[in-house]
This record gives C-alpha cells, sequence and structure tokens, in this order.
C-alpha cells in the first residue's frame, strides 16, 4: 500500500496572526484577552509591591488563596465585585475609562 505524500506548507506565526488578526471575531476575542492578562498582572504587580502575598490578599479580600493565584496566573476572569474586593484590599480603586 502507497503513502499518499502531501504538500505541507510551512508558515511563520506573524503570517498566520495576520491573516486571522484581520477577523472581526478573532479580533473581539484577542483584545478582550490581552485586557484581562494585563490585569492579572497589574494585580500581581501591586500585590507584591505592597509586599503582601496572595494568602493575605485572600484573607482580607474574604476569598481562597487559590481564587487569587488563578486570576494572577491569568488562567481566570474575574467579576467586578471580586475586582472590588482585591483593588479595596490593595488600597486601590476600579475606574472604567
Amino acid at each position: 500500500m502507497k503513502k499518499k505524500q502531501q504538500n505541507l506548507q510551512w508558515h511563520s506565526f506573524g503570517e498566520v496572526f495576520s491573516k486571522v488578526s484581520k477577523k472581526k471575531e478573532f479580533r473581539k476575542s484577542y483584545d478582550e484577552e490581552i485586557v484581562r492578562l494585563k490585569l492579572a498582572r497589574q494585580i500581581r504587580d501591586i500585590r507584591t509591591t505592597n509586599k503582601m502575598t496572595q494568602l493575605i490578599v485572600a484573607q482580607k479580600s474574604g476569598m481562597p488563596q487559590s481564587v487569587i493565584a488563578r486570576i494572577e496566573s491569568g488562567d481566570r476572569g474575574i467579576s467586578v465585585d471580586t475586582l472590588g474586593r482585591i483593588a479595596y484590599t490593595l488600597g486601590k480603586e476600579v475606574q472604567l475609562v
């Protein structure tokens, strides 16, 4: 039995991203993901600048430490209520612009 040889083409990440990023649905999802990841990084950076552990932030915010860990890792979105509680604990306030 003979195997068919397939003609495969290799594309760089830039080529593929350039093509798919023109699609409205992809762009919207991508932009939302970038905002979520930036927020996760900000929370972690503020917490570490304030020399607070995830456990301390969690206890002061009234939630399990695992929630803070998941938020900071970017594995999970965050509700406005949870964001407000964490911001208050870190001495910040949520502003929508």
